[in-house]
């Protein structure tokens, strides 16, 4: 069976006051999933299980990012989740603190083969 990409969703994230990478890429893995509501599995019979989910972060210093507690975040699924540099520093030179900003991507994947799909026609709304 092919794995296949069935979602992608984005979100952003911060720590405003703790310049804690790993809170905020929780915080934009939450923004994600909360612009999704996965009901195919469900609907169509599938074990969320089967699911394999990876999560993209991006923040200016990956290594600071507890991978671990970022995978925790995801409800369902076998999480994989890579941090790459990206996201922004906000420094406060007043404050003497960095605002943080993390950006995600997480993408589901299923083993389905396209072959067991076909498109039916609409019923007429007449």
């Amino acid at each position: 069976m092919t794995e296949r990409r069935l979602i992608l969703e984005l979100g952003t994230g911060n720590d405003l006051y703790g310049g804690d990478y790993t809170k905020a890429a929780c915080r934009a893995v939450q923004d994600a999933l909360h612009h999704s509501s996965l009901v195919l599995f469900r609907t169509l019979g599938y074990d969320p299980a089967q699911m394999r989910v990876e999560v993209t972060i991006g923040v200016q210093a990956p290594d600071k990012v507890d991978t671990a507690v970022v995978a925790a975040e995801l409800p369902r699924g076998r999480p994989e989740v890579t941090v790459v540099f990206g996201g922004l520093d906000v420094h406060d030179a007043a404050l003497g603190t960095t605002f943080v900003v993390a950006t995600a991507a997480v993408a589901a994947f299923l083993p389905i083969e396209a072959s067991d799909w076909r498109l039916s026609a609409l019923p007429d709304a007449d």
